[in-house]
């Protein structure tokens, strides 16, 4: 196959772009450059679009012995992971911006113009694993749980898992590091990423501030009584404790949370952590990797990247996903994605939207 390796600069993609080679295929590797003003580009950080990125990405490549080539997706970044964050946050909701990269841009953008120069599939770092199954391939998590990266692929559709490969999803990092040594890759031990790539500094509330201003409100707790005030709700997560600036202890003594946010009222409202409790949850904009399953059946859901799977009953109800947990959990943001899993394997994903005690 002809196979086109986006490789970030990482160990992760480097590893599985050298997999795919091993594999037999015509592999050319591509880095993405995201953003128009090199500037930005963090110096040292642990991002994933860095200018030392692009480098060893290139070194990467040049010791695998396959072309390279940089691609300008500045402006379908902007638009679909950038604005959408800000956009998010704006409405008082918490996006995961590498979610939406995955599905706009690494597997929508970069697939789509693969497939119309004659590749036949994408090739990335990261962990999950693709089983061939009766009623087509299934996405599965990957063996190294600690890696897992089935929550941020959930949002991939089965035409794009026809046209993906994921070289890692059988392997621990261990052994992916110890392979880039035997290869003699200089990223072998280099940190992974894990930052907001298009924060340049880090200070996701002084990102948002620029693009949104400041948006002054009240601080209340679940009565309406004002506890204190606040700059913005983008600086805000359902769930938060820090950061609050209250200064009336609560009379049980106990630490606040945020339970809601309202930007069209500029209002924060915070309360004990068993008001952040949730049984059902509700998402909006399903997609699915395979089939959807139809009536309600019982599995898991996962509702952050690094979250713990819970037990739920689930259904989807008027194009739209109901998960009813088996215990309740806390600190569930609306703009986050809300996975199921029947077993290893990913049913689907949708947009997080509602929540109910």
């Amino acid at each position: 196959m002809r196979v086109l390796a986006a490789m970030s600069g990482g160990v992760d993609s480097a590893v599985a772009a050298a997999r795919a080679v091993e594999a037999g295929h015509q592999v050319t590797g591509v880095h993405l450059a995201l953003s128009k003003n090199p500037q930005s580009y963090r110096t040292g950080a642990r991002g994933c679009c860095s200018k030392e990125d692009a480098h060893d990405a290139r070194r990467a490549a040049d010791v695998l012995g396959i072309p390279f080539y940089v691609w300008d997706l500045s402006e379908e970044f902007a638009l679909e992971v950038v604005d959408d964050f800000v956009a998010e946050y704006a409405a008082g909701r918490t996006p995961n911006p590498c979610l939406r990269c995955n599905e706009k841009i690494k597997f929508a953008a970069v697939l789509q113009r693969g497939l119309a120069l004659g590749f036949d599939a994408v090739c990335t770092g990261h962990y999950a694993r693709l089983v061939h199954g009766a009623d087509g391939i299934e996405m599965h998590r990957a063996v190294d749980a600690g890696k897992d990266q089935s929550y941020v692929l959930g949002v991939l559709t089965q035409d794009q898992l026809r046209h993906s490969l994921f070289p890692l999803g059988d392997s621990v990092k261990a052994e992916v590091r110890a392979e880039a040594t035997g290869l003699g890759l200089a990223v072998a031990d280099k940190p992974d990423s894990h930052d907001i790539c298009f924060i340049a500094d880090g200070d996701t509330a002084g990102f948002l501030d620029q693009h949104l201003g400041s948006r002054p409100g009240a601080i209340t707790d679940e009565n309406g009584t004002a506890l204190g005030a606040h700059d913005g709700t983008h600086h805000f997560t359902i769930g938060q404790r820090k950061g609050l600036k209250i200064g009336t202890p609560a009379a049980d003594g106990q630490p606040r949370y945020v339970l809601d946010i309202s930007p069209v009222t500029h209002t924060v409202t915070v309360g004990p952590r068993e008001s952040l409790l949730v049984r059902e949850i509700s998402g909006v904009r399903p997609t699915w990797t395979n089939q959807p399953i139809a009536g309600v059946w019982h599995g898991n859901v996962q509702v952050r990247a690094h979250g713990e799977p819970v037990a739920a009953e689930v259904a989807c109800e008027d194009h739209r996903i109901v998960a009813r947990l088996d215990e309740p959990i806390a600190g569930v943001a609306a703009g986050q994605a809300l996975v199921s899993y029947r077993g290893s394997q990913v049913v689907g994903s949708a947009t997080i939207a509602e929540t109910a005690p």
